[in-house]
């Protein structure tokens, strides 16, 4: 019998998510890894792919017991494979002109680094002695793979774009593909939900910013460059490396706060400091035409790591008091109180990468993981100390709702998660499509060292 997850993660490598692994430099040490001989194994246009490309995501792959069940050979095929396609798919957005803002990619950078630190206990020094080099060494480092990886799936979201969802037709059909002495069983899944509160800075932390930007202000009214004022003091690292400036923009593309003040300026002026989800913004208005403008800012953010928690933590022991007497429901409670966005309107529930609230319990993250381990299905953990995606310190209790044992898969139960698999090979097919097409359209070269591949073939593993 075989499991259906890991046939899933066989079906299709792909390498943006290896590079995800290796970006938030989570994966084997570089002195762990084996050194090898490189050499060019592969080009696609302007693309080049190394031995060691393929050796370190194959060496990362085995540090990590994810190999599952390959041999090495096979394993290796499959890594080069993707990693052509994905080189095809940055070379045809050249072509296609599809493109990346630098802004995306520094918040991105910004927020891996963040979690990285967040993984180690936030000592940065100890970063830097882990991998031999400074936390800007680092980030140069990771910033060209983000970008990469941004616009892989950019081209992935455009080459799937048009893919349906299986409709249940489909969907036992591809159940019933697998032999009836094959049938996959799962693993272990569970269902969690958490309530998020992040505590607002306090007054003080805010009236330091607004201060340090009103001087920051006062400077460039006395002469000094705005642009030089940005790249030194700014932490939108993006538009720091501009000059603050952040090229021509849509009404409707910036957060409300943001774009209210950008529209009462005159083109020179200066704002007054305003608040946005992001921090504290000092703006100046380089030009304006129509429902577009040019802008440039100086972006300071509070110390995150500085708030009290101590409202949050009774807020949600208050409110886990309530769900635990009847008086509101989890779901409910989640949906008018959490303030992570991405799960308070699905009651709280956390949703897997399949889209379904049941989740294999190894694909949890190691704090939930350890945390449900010493709860029982139904309970609401007290208030605990969360670090959010973006960095942002809060607290939040979370409830540990169902449990499903290890069995043999079966429509009845298994409906949601079979489909999101049906939906993934057909996108799968997609891509596949795409690349017997665009392979034409650029040029691939693959040393001879992986003939056995059968790289150029019609298809994609």
């Amino acid at each position: 019998m075989s499991n259906i997850k890991k046939q899933q993660n066989t079906h299709l490598l792909s390498i943006w998510a290896l590079l995800w692994i290796c970006s938030t430099l989570l994966c084997m040490p570089a002195q762990a890894q084996k050194t090898v001989v490189d050499k060019i194994v592969a080009k696609v246009d302007n693309y080049i792919v190394l031995r060691s490309d393929v050796d370190k995501f194959y060496f990362n792959l085995l540090y990590q017991n994810q190999l599952n069940g390959m041999d090495e050979s096979a394993a290796k095929c499959k890594i080069l494979e993707q990693i052509v396609v994905e080189k095809m798919m940055l070379a045809k957005a050249e072509i296609d002109s599809i493109v990346v803002e630098s802004k995306q990619v520094e918040n991105q950078l910004e927020g891996r680094m963040r979690y990285i630190l967040v993984q180690i206990g936030g000592d940065e020094k100890k970063l830097e002695e882990i991998y031999g080099k400074t936390v800007d060494d680092l980030k140069d480092e990771l910033r060209g793979d983000i970008h990469s990886q941004l616009v892989v799936q950019k081209m992935q979201g455009e080459i799937t774009s048009k893919v349906s969802r299986p409709t249940p037709k489909e969907v036992r059909k591809f159940f019933n593909s697998f032999p009836k002495d094959s049938i996959p069983s799962f693993e272990t899944e569970v269902e969690v939900g958490h309530i998020v509160k992040i505590p607002g800075v306090n007054k003080v932390q805010k009236q330091k910013i607004k201060d340090r930007l009103e001087e920051l202000k006062q400077r460039a009214v006395n002469g000094e460059d705005f642009g030089q004022l940005a790249k030194t003091h700014s932490e939108d690292y993006a538009s720091a490396k501009e000059n603050g400036e952040l090229g021509w923009l849509s009404r409707g593309s910036s957060v409300p706060e943001f774009e209210a003040a950008v529209f009462r300026l005159k083109p020179g002026e200066l704002s007054k400091v305003v608040e946005s989800e992001y921090g504290f913004h000092l703006i100046k208005l380089n030009d304006r035409r129509g429902n577009e403008y040019n802008a440039s800012h100086i972006l300071l953010r509070p110390n995150y790591d500085e708030v009290d928690t101590k409202y949050a933590a009774n807020f949600l022991d208050s409110l886990r008091n309530a769900i635990s007497g009847d008086s509101i429901s989890f779901e409910k409670a989640a949906k008018e109180y959490s303030d992570d966005k991405n799960t308070a309107s699905g009651g709280g529930i956390i949703i897997g990468e399949d889209g379904s609230s049941r989740i294999f319990l190894e694909d949890l993250d190691s704090y939930l993981y350890f945390t449900i381990d010493t709860m029982k299905v139904g309970q609401i953990s007290h208030p605990v100390s969360y670090r959010t995606d973006d960095g942002k310190t809060a607290m939040r209790i979370i409830y540990f709702k169902s449990k499903t044992n290890p069995h043999i898969a079966s429509l009845e139960q298994d409906y949601d998660k079979i489909a999101g698999y049906a939906y993934n090979m057909k996108k799968n097919e997609a891509v596949n499509e795409w690349f017997i097409k665009t392979k034409e359209e650029v040029y691939i070269s693959i040393d001879e060292e992986y003939n056995e591949c059968d790289l150029l073939s019609n298809k994609v593993p």
